[in-house]
């Protein structure tokens, strides 16, 4: 198996539950923006923490691009605040911004590399902008050359470059003026899923080198699952949910969440659930999600010794996030007998995993 999720509600982080504290990087405070009828961002607060890596998530439209662009000073809110490294942001005028913007590096996913000049001279733009001498620009461009693994293409231009590379001298001009905050605006979607892991490790990498924090715009559950420490959803301009991503991926609260977990959370077998009926029948099919120390145990083990009758598993299997267990396994149980299944999902809730009945099938699957 590959990604299988589950829950434990009691160590869900609800909205907004986490107090700002003197380590936050980045503090939103009801941020508004509305472009004519449309509330693009309705309310959103959220920090992220000195070193942390935040994963904001959502559909197209949700309202990531203009939060991402509230973030860097390109776009202005209707009302809120903007606070990076404790100052508010929202209201500086262009010149204000400008010094700002430089502790705020960002990666895109279309890379932005100038096709005229080299690798190096790429990488060192920034620095040239704020003015540095040439020989510290290069020895800048050098340095982050090769923590990128890029080193032999200094000299070389874009077009002679994979995607990944450029992705790679996107990361490595980003990072020359030593930002206290990383912005990545689907960094890896133009990229194939070899490519995107590779570049996902060299984020966690950096973040975990130079504490550097991160804060990942995506639609991917997959790149939040990869490296982010905690995630955010977004929709229709508001956060929905947030917490530790493991924790939000085994128990997704929101339709939302959800939906966007539906490609990566196992689920039950088409051939099984087109035969799903709402009426008793031979077997009642279970979803059981479970994490944490239920994930660990011999639950099934243990459920054949406690309660008497039959049942079988049908699919699922226990994976790890974020080193935590968690799991989501489809049961069928004899379906005839109302009191043994109602004995069964008791068994199972008491030792906190979450039961749903999705219904039964009139011969055994």
């Amino acid at each position: 198996m590959n990604q299988h999720f589950a829950s434990v509600t009691e160590i869900m982080h609800p909205i907004g539950s986490r107090s700002a504290g003197p380590d936050d990087v980045v503090r939103l405070i009801e941020l508004k923006r509305r472009f004519g009828a449309t509330a693009a961002l309705d309310g959103v607060s959220l920090s992220v923490r000195q070193g942390e890596i935040l994963g904001i998530i959502g559909r197209s439209g949700a309202g990531k691009s203009t939060l991402i662009r509230c973030l860097n000073g390109l776009e202005r809110p209707d009302s809120g605040q903007v606070f990076i490294e404790g100052r508010d942001i929202s209201r500086l005028g262009e010149r204000e911004l400008q010094p700002l913007r430089r502790r705020i590096g960002m990666i895109f996913q279309h890379f932005n590399l100038l096709s005229a000049k080299t690798v190096e001279v790429n990488v060192a733009l920034p620095l040239k902008i704020e003015g540095r001498p040439r020989a510290e620009r290069l020895a800048r461009a050098a340095e982050l050359l090769e923590l990128v693994g890029l080193s032999e293409k200094a000299k070389a231009y874009p077009a002679s470059l994979s995607g990944g590379q450029k992705q790679r001298v996107g990361i490595a001009r980003a990072l020359a003026a030593r930002p206290a905050l990383l912005l990545s605006d689907e960094a890896t979607s133009a990229l194939d899923p070899e490519t995107t892991r590779s570049i996902l490790a060299l984020l966690r990498d950096i973040n975990r080198q130079l504490g550097l924090t991160i804060l990942l715009i995506t639609h991917e559950m997959e790149v939040i699952r990869s490296i982010a420490d905690r995630v955010a959803v977004i929709d229709a301009g508001r956060i929905v949910e947030q917490g530790p991503v493991w924790s939000v991926f085994a128990d997704p609260k929101s339709a939302i969440t959800q939906s966007l977990l539906g490609g990566i959370r196992p689920q039950l077998p088409a051939e099984i659930a087109s035969r799903l009926t709402q009426n008793a029948g031979v077997e009642a099919i279970l979803r059981i999600d479970v994490a944490g120390e239920a994930a660990r145990s011999p639950l099934l083990s243990d459920l054949a010794s406690a309660v008497p009758g039959w049942f079988r598993l049908v699919h699922g299997g226990i994976d790890h996030v974020q080193q935590q267990p968690v799991g989501t396994l489809f049961v069928a149980v004899a379906g005839s007998n109302e009191d043994h299944l109602a004995e069964v999902i008791a068994f199972l809730k008491a030792r906190n995993a979450r039961v749903e009945v999705l219904g039964h099938v009139a011969n055994s699957v």
